[in-house]
C-alpha cells in the first residue's frame, strides 16, 4: 500500500471575504482590544471567563448568530516561555471554516501559519477521517508556497514514522526515497544482496536476521559545480535490540527507530523544493533489526566497509552500526557538508528529554551556525561535546573498536565519538541525537511522530549557500 500525503499545504489558501478574523492579543494589549469590541461582544467575552491567557480562545458572536471573531490569547508577550508555534492549537480548536489573522505588534503571522499547518497534521490512514479541517488565509507578506512546501515535508516524514513497521519495512522505504527522487529529477540506487553483505558488511550484519532485505538507498541530485551537501539518515524499521532483547516495554516505540531516516528525507524534499544551488545526496541504510538464526551476536567482529574492525559489544546498538558504513560512503565522497540523523541513544534522552535533540559537531563555527538554525526557525537543538578522552572508552582487545562499551557513562558521547571515526576527513560534519516523537500534543505537534532537526536541517543549509 503506497503511503498517502498527509498535508499538501491545502489548508492554506488565498485571501476571501468569508474568512473569519483571528485577533491575537496578549496581556498588554487585551485592555484596549476589549474597549475596541462592540458591547454585546464585550460582555460575551466577560460571560465566558475570557482572559489573554496563552493559548486561550473566544468565539464571539455577530449579531445574526454567526462566527463574528476568534480571540486568541498570547499571554505575556515578554515571557521567555511563551510558545511560538501557540497558533498551532487552532486547527484543533476551531470549528471548520476559513479564517484570518488580524495583524498584531509582535505577532508573526508566516510562524503562525507554519505552526497551523503543522498542527493541522493528521494520521487518518487506518481509520475513518475526522471532520474538515479550517483553513486559514495566507498572511499578507508571507510566502505562502514555501510555508506549504516545509509543511508538506513535514508531514511525509511524520506519515513515515507513523507508519508501524508490518507497513512499513525497508522496501517501503526506498519505495519513499524512489518517489521522492522522482519528484526532483533525482538519481536513486539501491545496493541489496550479495553487493550489500561485500561493500557495506555492517547494514548487511544488521539486517540478516529479517526476512526483509536491509539495502542501503543513495538519491543524488544536483549540478556539479554547486558544493555536495550529504544528508545520512538511520532508517531501522523496527529494533527488536536483537540477540540482546529489548524489554516489552521498551520496544512498543520502535516502529520509530526509522525517524532519522524521515528526517533527513524530509530535509530532502525541503532542499530540494526550494531549489537550493546544492548538490544534494542523501544516503539511507534501511534494516530490520530481528531475530532469527542468521542474527548477529554479541562478541561477533565485522569489518566495516571503512576498513575498521568492529567488536559487538550489544546487539542493541545497531543504528551506530549501519550509520558508520553510510557515512564511510558519505566521507569517501568529499562533501562540504555531512549531516546525519539518528534515534541514536536513550542517554541523550536522558540528558535532554524529548523535546531536545543533541547534536554534536568538531566545527565551532558550524556549531554556532546550527544553534542559530535552531532558534530561528523554532526547531531548537543542544550541543554536546565530542569529549575525545572519551574515546578510550570504545576500545577493543580484540579489534579496533567496540560498538557498545559497558557502563552507564556519557552514552551519547561515545556514541558520536564512534561515528566520527567513520568520517574522519569531512570536518563540518553534524550529528543529530533525536527522538522522533511527541510524548503529547503540544501546539504544531501533534503527538506521535516528528521529524525534529529537518527544518533546521533544511535553514542551516539555505543560509550556508544562499540561492543566487
Amino acid at each position: 500500500m503506497p503511503l498517502a500525503r498527509a498535508s499538501d499545504g491545502s489548508l492554506l489558501i488565498a485571501a476571501t471575504p468569508e474568512a473569519v478574523p483571528i485577533r491575537p492579543v496578549t496581556a498588554e494589549s487585551w485592555k484596549a482590544a476589549e474597549a475596541a469590541l462592540p458591547a454585546p461582544q464585550r460582555r460575551f467575552a466577560a460571560a465566558t471567563g475570557f482572559a489573554p491567557k496563552a493559548g486561550r480562545i473566544a468565539l464571539l458572536p455577530g449579531e445574526d448568530g454567526s462566527l463574528a471573531c476568534v480571540l486568541f490569547g498570547l499571554g505575556d508577550s515578554a515571557a521567555p516561555s511563551r510558545d511560538r508555534f501557540l497558533a498551532g492549537k487552532l486547527p484543533a480548536a476551531l470549528p471548520p471554516g476559513d479564517y484570518r489573522f488580524e495583524a498584531s505588534d509582535g505577532f508573526d503571522g508566516a510562524e503562525a501559519a507554519l505552526a497551523w499547518l503543522l498542527g493541522g497534521y493528521r494520521y487518518e490512514r487506518y481509520r475513518k477521517p475526522g471532520e474538515p479541517r479550517p483553513r486559514l488565509v495566507a498572511p499578507e507578506g508571507a510566502d505562502a508556497a514555501a510555508i506549504a512546501r516545509v509543511a508538506a515535508a513535514v508531514a511525509a516524514g511524520r506519515d513515515l514514522v507513523n507508519t508501524p513497521a508490518n507497513d512499513l519495512g525497508p522496501a517501503e522505504i526506498e519505495a519513499a526515497i524512489r518517489d521522492l527522487g522522482a519528484r526532483f529529477g533525482a538519481t536513486v540506487a539501491v545496493t541489496l544482496g550479495e553487493e550489500l553483505e561485500r561493500d557495506f558488511p555492517l547494514v548487511h550484519a544488521v539486517g540478516a536476521a529479517s526476512p526483509r532485505a536491509p539495502r542501503l538507498i543513495d538519491l543524488t541530485r544536483g549540478k556539479g559545480e554547486n558544493p555536495l551537501v550529504t544528508l545520512v539518515g538511520k532508517g531501522v524499521v523496527f529494533d527488536t535490540g536483537g540477540l540482546d532483547i529489548k524489554p516489552a516495554s521498551n520496544m512498543l516505540l520502535m516502529k520509530k527507530d526509522m525517524g532519522g531516516a524521515a528526517a533527513a528525507l524530509a530535509a530532502a524534499e525541503m532542499i530540494m523544493g526550494a531549489d537550493l544551488p546544492v548538490r544534494l545526496r542523501l544516503i539511507v541504510p534501511s534494516v530490520e533489526n530481528a531475530i532469527a538464526g542468521e542474527a548477529f551476536r554479541p562478541g561477533d567482529v565485522i569489518r566495516s566497509r571503512a576498513g575498521l574492525t568492529v567488536e559487538i559489544g550489544n546487539t542493541d546498538a545497531e543504528g551506530r552500526l549501519i550509520l558508520a558504513d553510510a557515512l564511510a560512503l558519505a566521507d569517501a565522497g568529499e562533501p562540504d557538508l555531512i549531516i546525519d540523523f539518528a534515534t541514536l541513544t536513550g542517554a541523550a534522552r536522558v540528558a535532554l528529554g524529548p523535546d531536545l535533540p543533541a547534536f554534536f559537531t568538531e566545527d565551532g563555527a558550524l556549531a554556532e551556525a546550527v544553534a542559530e538554525a535552531g532558534e530561528r526557525v523554532n526547531d531548537p537543538v543542544w550541543r554536546l561535546p565530542l569529549h575525545a578522552p572519551y574515546a578510550s572508552l570504545l576500545d577493543s582487545k580484540i579489534a579496533d573498536l567496540n560498538n557498545a562499551p559497558g557502563g552507564p557513562f556519557a552514552g551519547a558521547i561515545t556514541a558520536a565519538l564512534f561515528l566520527r571515526r567513520f568520517a574522519p576527513r569531512t570536518k563540518a560534519h553534524v550529528h543529530f541525537d533525536l527522538f522522533g516523537w511527541n510524548p503529547s500534543t503540544k501546539p504544531g505537534r501533534p503527538e506521535g511522530g516528528e521529524v525534529q532537526t529537518a527544518r533546521l536541517a533544511y535553514a542551516l543549509v539555505a543560509g550556508r549557500y544562499p540561492a543566487r
